[in-house]
């Protein structure tokens, strides 16, 4: 588990896939570790989301450098769905006592959206060791900062606007990681799966540059 963690955190950044179906999921998934992005978030409003963390989870069981997880758990029956799959965290838009429970009970990491400083502090008496901050780009990075004020110790990650102008600023201001959705994927139309590996080079290239 904790090395896990480690490797969360080392990594930075978790592209948040939401694939149009199946296979579209699965290829965004294995360009963004071609780019050099390891923790792959595949949303469960990706049709049969399971299945691709299955392959994914296959695909990269040599390579503990890419981290596979399910985001979008919205009930705790996804919760299991992700977890029978391989996933090796649950990210939620929201937090759910009940979820958090069941991470608990299987040893797996459960990150919770929070947009208050009370949602916060009960993901953290929950046992979550990371709390996404959502929807980030509405709290904006100075949230992070304030609740480091007096509590330094949560761990925050921010998804939903995060940029390639303001990753840095995110960092800044204390995330332990950020999530990273459609700016990875909004070429794909035009220019193909390649694009993703280029738009996560430049995110990693961003990253390396602070």
């Amino acid at each position: 588990m904790g090395n896990v963690l480690s490797t969360l955190k080392d990594n930075y950044i978790f592209a948040v896939i939401r694939g149009k179906d199946q296979n579209d999921g699965y290829e965004i998934a294995k360009a963004a570790v071609e780019g050099g992005i390891k923790n792959l978030e595949l949303t469960f409003s990706t049709p049969n989301a399971a299945q691709v963390i299955k392959d994914l989870v296959e695909d990269y069981k040599d390579d503990d450098s890419v981290v596979v997880g399910a985001g979008t758990v919205m009930t705790l029956d996804l919760a299991k769905e992700a977890h029978e799959a391989g996933a090796e965290f649950l990210v939620s838009p929201h937090f759910s006592p009940e979820i958090a429970e069941y991470a608990r009970e299987v040893d797996t990491y459960y990150m919770p959206g929070c947009g208050t400083v009370t949602e916060v502090v009960n993901a953290m008496n929950a046992g979550c060791d990371i709390v996404k901050v959502f929807p980030g780009g509405i709290l904006g990075s100075g949230f992070i900062k304030d609740v480091h004020g007096p509590i330094p110790e949560a761990q925050l990650m921010p998804s939903g606007g995060v940029s390639l102008d303001n990753i840095a600023e995110w960092k800044e201001n204390g995330a332990v990681a950020v999530g990273v959705g459609s700016a990875l994927s909004r070429d794909v139309a035009e220019k193909g799966y390649e694009s993703v590996a280029e738009n996560a080079k430049e995110f990693v290239s961003k990253l390396e540059e602070e």
